[in-house]
């Protein structure tokens, strides 16, 4: 948890209330991890994916964040993004 509430989880049991947990969580969800690798790795995968894009031609298909980050979770396709491709 770096240091959040304590150095271990025992602490962090101790220090953290409920209210300041869901607060805890919900940034999580928002921000991500705070391991410094996968901060880095997400950062490289989005510069990756930008120059990347920049270079093909325009009727390509577009590269995402995650075709770059092997740690990240696979990217979902929506429906309106397969019926573009299939048309």
């Amino acid at each position: 948890m770096n240091g959040i509430g304590g150095r271990t989880i025992a602490e962090a049991q101790e220090n953290l209330t409920y209210p300041e947990f869901l607060v805890w969580m919900k940034f999580r969800q928002k921000r991500g991890s705070l391991h410094p690798g996968m901060r880095v790795e997400t950062a490289l995968a989005r510069f990756q994916a930008f120059y990347a894009n920049v270079k093909l031609p325009k009727d390509a298909l577009r590269l995402h964040q995650e075709d770059f980050a092997p740690h990240m979770d696979p990217r979902v396709e929506s429906l309106d993004e397969a019926v573009a491709r299939w048309a």
